[in-house]
């Protein structure tokens, strides 16, 4: 297991390096960092201005040297104004440094965010503690909830409810997020009063259960549908093997085999795909979080990609990808425990 984690890290690690490179290159391309310039100085800056501001902060430099300096494994070089010649922070409103210093993600600088006038680290560290409190929450409500559907909808294939409640998941899967959350907000907020259709207090007031119902709500609800068929289906595939028919001839009662004996093997699948629901959850809820106004991990990519915010649009993205290995490492692991017959070489 030690040795099959060692490399599963240094996999991860690659695969962190060439997908931040490949989204390095993709932020930086001409037409963004113009788009970049623009915002900084004002719409009618001419093609001189534009490359002037460029040049002054850094963005002429060779892509490689920009890249190393981003990482922190080459010294970030403070910029020189071409009329002063002294050395001068990229952004004042950050307080960077004015001296060759390493500086990167390695070091925990992930930059300045141009849209909030901030350190990205303080826009980036509460959006994922708000999203964090969000998955929890859709966490808690889904996975039990879909586990009971799906168990009971496989353990008697072919019932009455096996056929009510695989077209409740089929029902629930097929409407997007941003369906259901409107029909919510209609219903509950709207007509019945009971609940405030706007989130936006949730990240700043405090949570309470009336702005915070809805937004956890919305992504259970399609969550909890797809964590069922998958279930109901590997709960059905079980009940239908040698071992459960013997425990049934052996006088075993039907609810002691479910819970003894087919259970736990039919786990197994459900388990990556509720493994899944955080990378999901993290990158999948922009939606959610964009339609309620809840200040999170989705709705700051959203403003970082709508406002052309390098230096936090990489954060995000490097958050991302980080998310997705680390869920896919927990979720091989996860299946030698449940499976006694998987054997990690």
């Amino acid at each position: 297991m030690l040795g099959f984690l060692i490399r599963r890290t240094t996999g991860i690690l690659w695969t962190v390096l060439c997908l931040t490179l490949a989204v390095f290159y993709l932020v930086n391309l001409e037409p963004n960092l113009r788009k970049l310039s623009i915002t900084q100085t004002e719409t009618r800056a001419s093609d001189v201005d534009i490359e002037k501001w460029l040049e002054r902060n850094g963005y002429r430099r060779p892509f490689l040297e920009r890249y190393g300096a981003w990482l922190g494994v080459i010294p970030k070089q403070p910029n020189i104004d071409p009329e002063t010649g002294e050395a001068q922070a990229r952004f004042n409103f950050c307080a960077e440094q004015t001296v060759p210093v390493y500086s990167g993600i390695l070091q925990g600088d992930f930059g300045c965010s141009t849209k909030f006038k901030v350190k990205v680290i303080d826009k980036l560290l509460p959006s994922l503690r708000a999203t964090g409190i969000l998955m929890f929450w859709v966490l808690v409500v889904m996975v039990p909830t879909a586990l009971v559907v799906g168990v009971l909808a496989g353990m008697r294939e072919g019932s009455r409810m096996d056929r009510c409640l695989s077209v409740l998941s089929i029902t629930t899967t097929a409407t997007p997020e941003y369906i259901s959350g409107v029909l919510f907000a209609v219903v509950f907020a709207t007509w019945l009063g009971w609940l405030n259709g706007s989130a936006a207090t949730a990240t700043s007031d405090g949570i309470t259960f009336y702005n915070f119902t809805l937004p956890v709500i919305t992504p259970a609800i399609y969550g909890i549908g797809y964590i069922a068929r998958m279930t109901r289906a590997s709960m059905a595939e079980v009940m239908t093997t040698q071992y459960i028919r013997t425990a049934r001839l052996k006088g075993h009662s039907f609810a002691g085999v479910v819970l003894k004996h087919a259970l736990r093997n039919a786990l197994i699948a459900p388990f990556t795909v509720i493994m899944l629901q955080f990378t999901w959850l993290l990158t999948g809820v922009v939606i959610v979080e964009v339609m309620f106004r809840y200040q999170g991990f989705g709705y700051l990519l959203v403003e970082a990609a709508g406002n052309n915010d390098i230096d936090l649009l990489l954060a995000c993205s490097i958050m991302s990808v980080l998310l997705v290995l680390v869920t896919q490492l927990i979720s091989d692991i996860g299946y030698a425990y449940l499976n006694p017959r998987i054997r990690v070489q």
